[in-house]
């Protein structure tokens, strides 16, 4: 089979501001002896980062332990993830950041709240003790599903505290995907919400946990968060009320001595057979990779404001809303809602007013930015920015380059981040203060991460030729299994090549050494002989001035073996059909080449998309195939959209 082919070509480069740089936790002469030490030897470079990095209670005895494929990082060492995110903050030199704010907190009503280190120290305490008194031990395992309020983040906490792993399931699950989580982590106490709010308008969670626990016997208790006040139906002999507990509990817990091998956290993604996989990350090796990346690739500052705008969720939230921040004693700040309520300029309204220096985003949200116009974040002040980031999906060169002059003002750098749950912290990135950024592309790995590209038999890639992505030696934040199946595990990461990774990525690196994923290995297209990557073309599309942005898949075709079909939403104001249809024809044969010409073009004013912001090209497949959408839908932000989208004209 050949490799995937490279076809886009992006040349602007755009060098890191030397106030910045001078100002940065890693400069490029820290960074040059870093990339070296992990180039030679990433045992050392990440048994250099645990220090610094991590407090231990007790120090570990072997750094790595590689058995392929299962590793096992700081053996024998002792340590607690609460302890690191909160106690370390309340000591010593440290002691002034008792006071400090460590989530700030905005429900979509407008309503907010502020908890200091202290505070949350105190609500995580408190909380702790409420699960033991449930009959939580070390080891149990707990199910959170809630919206996005602070209460999550202090339930994570108190469960890391007692060394209870957590397992977070998005509120947008269904009750069915629910139940499958709950019953396949055993989990002994469910912890949810009355409901929360979306869109101006509260909905429930409640309902869909009671339908779940019928049919999870592992399940003890049920405590509820009251969030907007809704009539919610209680079973007194298992259900508790969040704030009847906490008034009774105690505001004295100890961390746990916990092993650095002890499971942390199981989360969930969707598999291939329908069956979901419950990835499990443990303590020691997780939190020394998001909190060295968190603090190096976001250059985290005590006057920084963070905002990762992911659910928690989702992986994001876990390692950079939570975890890998609170865990360097920076300011997190936390949203409920949406972007667009009340008006299309939350976002922009919120940064403005909340002060926030650093953004960390998705690709699809810039996307839908665009599409909704310059003035709305032209209306706000963003001066206080100074750092932005992507994730969840490659940037197209476009979109990045919006981003940097709207949203940036010319002068913020980017990090475009690549990783993924399964890698628990970001793997290839740009260091802000260090490297030349160029549109579109993650750049290098970080040090003491190593990548190659590889074609079918195993063998290093040229470039600036494509091939998959493969990660060639263990890293500290790396997945531990599949909960409860070792051989599922072997067989999807590992089965590829003998020991290395392979994340199900396609990639290439250019001249320069920089990586560009090129999406997912399932989505490449075989065209006429020739396979294409989707993100090249979705990029090529949306460097029209008149497109906002672009979704593409293959559809059978008896000619090609496989036509390219091209889901494009248009700018506002700008006319959807035939003539727009020819400009994005013709962009495209001159961004990329004929081979890469979409044959259909369906012109939508949105795409669908799960709540995390990720495109569901399962669906536009299986549209543009001219089948029924099959498979899961209950992540799905808008199922008004798969109708619009049956019924959008072909060009």
């Amino acid at each position: 089979m050949p490799d995937i082919e490279s076809l886009l070509k992006e040349k602007r480069l755009f060098k890191p501001a030397r106030e910045f740089t001078r100002a940065a936790h890693w400069n490029k002469k820290t960074v040059a002896e870093y990339r070296k030490l992990g180039q030679k030897n990433p045992t050392r470079f990440w048994e250099k980062m645990a220090r610094e990095h991590v407090s231990w209670f007790a120090p570990w005895k072997k750094t790595l332990q590689w058995k392929p494929p299962f590793a096992k990082w700081f053996v024998g060492g002792k340590l607690n993830v609460s302890y690191n995110c909160l106690d370390r903050h309340l000591e010593g030199e440290n002691a002034w950041r008792r006071n400090k704010a460590a989530i700030i907190w905005e429900g979509e009503p407008g309503d907010s709240r502020t908890l200091t280190y202290g505070e949350l120290h105190r609500e995580v305490c408190k909380f702790a003790n409420v699960l033991k008194g449930l009959g939580v031990k070390k080891g149990d395992r707990v199910c959170l599903y809630m919206p996005m309020v602070p209460e999550l983040a202090i339930a994570m906490l108190a469960c890391t505290r007692i060394g209870a792993p957590h397992s977070i399931v998005f509120g947008g699950f269904s009750a069915e995907a629910l139940r499958d989580r709950i019953n396949d982590a055993d989990a002994k106490v469910v912890i949810t919400a009355d409901g929360g709010y979306r869109r101006g308008q509260p909905f429930a969670l409640k309902p869909a946990v009671d339908e779940a626990c019928k049919g999870t016997p592992c399940v003890e208790h049920m405590v509820v968060v009251q969030r907007t006040g809704q009539d919610t139906a209680m079973d007194a002999s298992r259900d508790h009320w969040w704030h009847d507990l906490m008034s009774e509990a105690s505001a004295d817990c100890k961390p746990a001595r916990l092993d650095a091998e002890h499971p942390l956290f199981i989360l969930y993604t969707s598999g291939t057979t329908g069956k979901p996989k419950g990835i499990l990350h443990t303590t020691g090796g997780y939190l020394t990779h998001v909190t060295a990346t968190a603090k190096a690739i976001f250059d985290l500052k005590d006057s920084d404001t963070y905002w990762c705008t992911a659910d928690i969720g989702w992986i994001t939230g876990h390692s950079y809303v939570v975890y890998g921040i609170l865990a360097n004693g920076a300011t997190s700040f936390m949203y409920e809602g949406v972007p667009t309520h009340p008006g299309p300029d939350r976002f922009w309204d919120i940064i403005e007013r909340w002060k926030i220096s650093i953004f960390y985003t998705a690709p699809t949200a810039i996307r839908t930015f665009i599409r909704l116009g310059d003035e709305h974040p032209k209306k706000h002040d963003l001066s206080s920015l100074r750092l932005l980031g992507t994730v969840g999906e490659p940037i197209n060169p476009e979109a990045w380059i919006w981003y940097h002059n709207v949203i940036g003002g010319k002068k913020c750098p980017i990090v475009d981040t690549w990783w993924q749950t399964e890698t628990g912290g970001i793997m290839i990135t740009p260091l802000p203060g260090a490297v030349d950024t160029t549109p579109g592309s993650a750049t290098l790995a970080f040090p003491g991460v190593q990548a190659e590209i590889l074609s079918e038999e195993g063998d290093v890639v040229a470039p600036p030729n494509g091939g998959f992505l493969a990660v060639t030696h263990p890293w500290p934040g790396m997945l531990r299994g599949i909960w409860g199946d070792p051989a599922r595990f072997k067989e999807v990461y590992w089965s590829k090549w003998k020991n290395l990774y392979f994340p199900g990525d396609g990639a290439h690196k250019d001249k320069g050494g920089y990586f560009w994923i090129m999406g997912r290995v399932d989505d490449v297209m075989n065209i006429s002989g020739h396979r294409i990557g989707t993100m090249e073309v979705e990029s090529a599309i949306v460097s029209h001035p008149d497109v906002a942005e672009s979704a593409v898949v293959g559809r059978p075709d008896e000619l090609t073996g496989t036509a390219i079909v091209a889901f494009v939403t248009p700018r506002g104001g700008v006319d959807a059909g035939s003539q727009l249809a020819e400009k994005v024809r013709k962009q495209v044969t001159k961004e990329i080449g004929a081979i890469a010409k979409p044959k259909d073009i369906r012109f939508t004013n949105a795409l669908p998309k799960t709540r995390s912001g990720k495109i569901m090209r399962r669906l536009l497949r299986d549209i543009a195939a001219g089948k029924e959408a099959a498979g899961d839908t209950s992540t799905l932000e808008d199922f008004s959209v798969l109708a619009s989208l049956r019924e959008a004209d072909e060009n």
